[in-house]
């Protein structure tokens, strides 16, 4: 990870989608199954939709059956960042974008080993960096 990237509302309005700005920055959501990343798996990286930092590859991921795409582990620890969420009743491990603080989604204590974990992360959060090419990191 680089630098942290910190912008302005109004700069992060500018540079995302509607639906990238409400989840990435509103801590939104996608509806289950709706999201582009679902199903597939094509070798490469996932990189934050918002600043391009590398978060995921794509040979962990798998099919969770949860309507959303899943993974065992991030990239690398500091890849990802972790919050406590007591939003909706319930207590949850919100994961972050460690270098701009965008939503991805959550980490469950449910998935397949190694780790046991299951990163369960909007599509919408995500690019898809294919093999052989390097994430483009936002910088400003």
């Amino acid at each position: 990870m680089t630098d942290k990237l910190e912008l302005t509302d109004e700069e992060w309005r500018r540079r995302l989608t509607p639906e990238e700005y409400r989840v990435l920055r509103g801590h939104g959501t996608e509806p289950p199954g709706s999201g582009c990343f679902l199903g597939t798996l094509e070798p490469g990286i996932y990189a934050c939709a918002g600043c391009g930092n590398p978060l995921f590859r794509s040979g962990e991921k798998f099919e969770s059956g949860t309507g959303w795409p899943s993974f065992t582990e991030p990239l690398s620890d500091q890849a990802i960042a972790e919050y406590q969420d007591h939003s909706f009743g319930m207590v949850r491990t919100e994961v972050r974008c460690a270098r701009c603080d965008g939503h991805l989604g959550h980490v469950f204590p449910d998935g397949p080993p190694p780790t046991g974990l299951r990163y369960c992360i909007n599509s919408v959060s995500m690019k898809h960096v294919p093999e052989g090419e390097e994430p483009v990191l936002i910088t400003e």
